[in-house]
């Protein structure tokens, strides 16, 4: 099938099935719920003291959260791009770009991407393939993200969902040769990103070895992009890669687990995949990431009341994290890293036998 089209049609699905809700992970979760952190009866401050900023990237954030990667390609997109980074401009908040696969097929697609003229000031981050990143040269790359004005550059690994998409990639060698190349030579910072099945401890090793300047967890337990592709699979009449789809549907290392498993490598981590309201963004960051990233839920805010709803549903989860850090008795969100918690059996298990 053409490229050109299949892609367009692809991206659509995507955003069809992600807005009805229908492929959430059915059995694993993210093990969030497993990390409590311990109330501080008497914090001795003002909650207006609590300070959520941060840096990142050499940029500075008025909270460590971020909207993660959605979409980009097709007409729809560049209205949900726009509410999206408008929204992260008005919040001071981190945005990634969906995949910029499209863009490289048809650079007529570029303006569903551009968003710099409603958003100049964000923390920006474009988005490619390791398939993709590995065929193409780092000049070509350079000039996609120069085209959207992204301050980093997302590396994405998908190869589950590629796996049961029909057709989908099935060569993923040089993924580690591939970072370290744009890593010497892009001149923007290496996200190395996952795609909803989380980043193993040798995972994150491979990749900090390869010097990126962060990593993106995306753990099990928000949407299954298996399953994302296996109802597509199933639509589309092709039987085998439906079944594997089912077969493989909760793969995956949970959000909290992939978080403390990589905490102790020396390198930012982003944790997103699952992340629901601010007590999960609180989680992640008591477990070591320095950003929380949602896509979803923003999405589906998005698509009931638009750029309002996004700005309503995000002060929800800014004000919770502000929450959570005051009565943890932390003056700064990313104290909460150093702040008491218990873990949950489950999540301990995973850290332990995992690593």
């Amino acid at each position: 099938m053409d490229q050109n089209s299949e892609i367009p049609r692809r991206k659509g699905d995507h955003l069809s099935l992600v807005a009805q809700g229908r492929v959430e992970f059915r059995e694993r979760g993210t093990l969030l719920d497993q990390v409590h952190l311990v109330h501080q009866a008497l914090p001795e401050m003002h909650v207006d003291e609590v300070d959520l900023s941060c840096q990142f990237l050499r940029k500075k954030l008025a909270a460590p959260l971020m909207i993660s990667a959605m979409t980009g390609g097709i007409p729809e997109a560049e209205a949900i791009n726009r509410d999206l980074a408008k929204a992260a401009q008005a919040l001071g908040i981190g945005f990634g770009l969906g995949s910029q696969r499209a863009m490289v097929l048809n650079p007529q697609v570029t303006n569903t991407y551009q968003v710099r003229d409603v958003a100049p000031d964000i923390l920006l981050l474009a988005n490619l393939g390791m398939v993709q990143a590995r065929q193409m040269s780092t000049g070509e790359i350079r000039s996609l993200v120069d085209a959207v004005g992204a301050d980093a550059l997302c590396i994405h690994l998908n190869p589950s969902m590629e796996l049961v998409q029909p057709g989908g990639d099935r060569d993923f060698r040089g993924g580690a040769e591939t970072l370290k190349r744009l890593c010497n030579e892009l001149g923007k910072p290496i996200i190395a990103k996952e795609t909803g099945c989380g980043m193993s401890r040798r995972a994150g090793i491979a990749a900090k070895e390869a010097g990126v300047a962060a990593i993106d967890v995306s753990g099990a337990g928000g949407t299954s992009w298996v399953g994302v592709e296996t109802h597509r699979a199933g639509k589309a009449g092709d039987r085998a890669s439906n079944e594997l789809g089912e077969a493989f549907w909760d793969w995956g290392i949970p959000t909290a687990a992939s978080i403390a498993m990589l905490a102790d490598l020396q390198i930012p981590l982003i944790a997103t995949g699952g992340l629901r309201n601010g007590m999960d963004v609180a989680r992640a960051l008591a477990l070591g990431a320095r950003l929380g990233g949602l896509a979803a839920p923003v999405f589906r805010a998005q698509q009931q009341g638009g750029y309002e709803a996004i700005m309503e549903f995000l002060q929800g989860i800014i004000a919770a994290l502000r929450t959570a850090t005051f009565l943890s008795g932390c003056q700064r969100a990313l104290d909460l890293a150093k702040a008491p918690k218990v873990v949950g059996a489950d999540l301990r298990a995973w850290i332990e036998q995992a690593t």
